[in-house]
């Protein structure tokens, strides 16, 4: 495994569950990690848990190029892009407005697109660089209500499947970690009933990516499909 000592770390919705709890992993494993996220009082708390120098911290809107534009000029550059921000609306097709529909598009996927666009230049250069994205099963198997996450997590999907095959002459790796039910504040808006008792912890989440990040330098793990033992659907 690669040694993350010293390496460039910037989690993207570092104030979610999986983000929350993958600072300390890296910490103790002695990268310099940068933050991000949309609530000012969380990133500041999670920085004075951690010891993590408040230069480390921005908030950004990856919806919004500009805002992404300006992160990318104020982190430099780094190893490791990890892409835990993401929405999630579950309800019949008929009960979901446009508005909805449009916000999901927005964050998931759009979001991820301004990421690439802000960060793979400097990876590129280098010839060097680890993205790794969490598009969760539902990148891959469609569930009822779905229709709105799932179009975002299918495109996330193909869109960094063709990116890839444009960086097959570098040593910038894409990986994507399928996640299934995880407790994480995900479900908090979510009006459906779920057993979260039998959900993946947001912790084992967090170990899952602090291994991906860490990956051998001589291959890239593509991708990781990581289930609840009553989600296996894959």
């Amino acid at each position: 495994m690669e040694s993350l000592k010293d390496k460039r770390v910037l989690i993207i919705g570092a104030t979610g569950g999986i983000g929350n709890a993958l600072v300390p992993l890296l910490k103790r494993s002695g990268a310099v990690v940068f933050l991000t996220g949309r609530n000012v009082a969380s990133l500041d708390e999670i920085a004075r848990e951690n010891n993590i120098d408040s230069r480390n911290l921005s908030t950004c809107d990856i919806r919004i190029p500009d805002d992404v534009a300006s992160l990318s000029d104020s982190v430099g550059e780094i190893d490791i892009l990890v892409n835990a921000a993401g929405i999630g609306i579950i309800k019949p097709l008929e009960s979901l407005s446009h508005e909805e529909f449009n916000e999901v598009i927005d964050i998931n996927l759009k979001g991820t697109f301004n990421l690439l666009k802000a960060f793979l230049p400097g990876m590129k250069s280098k010839k060097e660089g680890l993205i790794i994205n969490l598009p969760g099963v539902l990148g891959k198997v469609p569930m009822a209500g779905a229709s709105a996450y799932a179009a975002s997590k299918y495109g996330l999907n193909g869109m960094l499947k063709s990116v890839r095959e444009e960086l097959k002459r570098t040593r910038v790796r894409i990986t994507n970690l399928y996640l299934g039910g995880t407790d994480t504040p995900f479900w908090d808006e979510i009006d459906i009933r779920v057993q979260k008792e039998k959900f993946i912890t947001a912790e084992e989440a967090a170990k899952a990516v602090w291994f991906l990040c860490q990956q051998p330098s001589s291959g890239v793990v593509s991708e990781m499909v990581l289930q609840p033992f009553n989600h296996q659907a894959i």
